[in-house]
C-alpha cells in the first residue's frame, strides 16, 4: 500500500506540517509524557507523519525499538491520541489541531526484503551478466 497522496503527491505545505508533527509527537513520547505503563516501557521512533491535504488528519508511522510489542504499543497509543494530540498542538502554532491515527511503519521491513532480493543469486547473476553485455 503506498502511503502517497494523491498522483502529485503530498505538498510542501502538508511536508511541513507533517515534519512538525512528527517532531511534537517524538518529543512528548522521548520525555515520557503520557502516564501509560505500556509506552513508559518502550522507546518509540516516529519516522514519518502524512498530513491530509485539510491538515486535519495526522497519520503517524510508529515503530517501537527492535520491532516488539508492536500491537500494544498501537494500542497504547490508540488510547492515549486524546492527550498525545493536545501535547503536540501546546508545541505547534497551527490554526487547528489535527486527529493522530497510528499506523506500524514497514519501511524497515520493505527495506530489508529488497536488500534479500538484491543478494539473492538470481539477482545477482543478472547483474553480473548484465555488466558483461555493457562493456562490449
Amino acid at each position: 500500500m503506498s502511503r502517497q497522496s494523491g498522483p502529485k503527491g503530498p505538498s510542501q505545505r502538508m511536508l511541513r506540517v507533517g515534519e512538525l508533527v512528527r517532531h511534537a509527537l517524538a518529543d512528548v513520547l522521548q520525555r515520557g509524557e503520557v502516564m501509560d505503563p505500556v509506552l513508559e516501557g518502550h522507546v518509540i521512533t516516529v519516522p514519518e507523519v502524512r498530513m491530509t491535504p485539510d491538515l486535519k488528519l495526522a497519520t503517524a508511522y510508529v515503530m517501537p525499538l527492535g520491532g516488539k510489542d508492536t500491537e500494544p504499543v498501537l494500542q497504547a497509543l490508540d488510547r492515549n491520541r486524546k492527550q498525545l494530540r493536545m501535547l503536540v498542538v501546546k508545541r505547534l502554532d497551527l490554526k487547528s489541531a489535527p486527529d493522530l491515527r497510528f499506523r506500524i511503519d514497514d519501511s524497515f521491513d520493505r527495506g530489508a526484503h529488497i536488500d534479500a532480493l538484491l543478494r539473492s543469486p538470481e539477482v545477482a547473476r543478472d547483474l553480473t551478466s548484465g555488466d558483461a553485455e555493457d562493456e562490449r
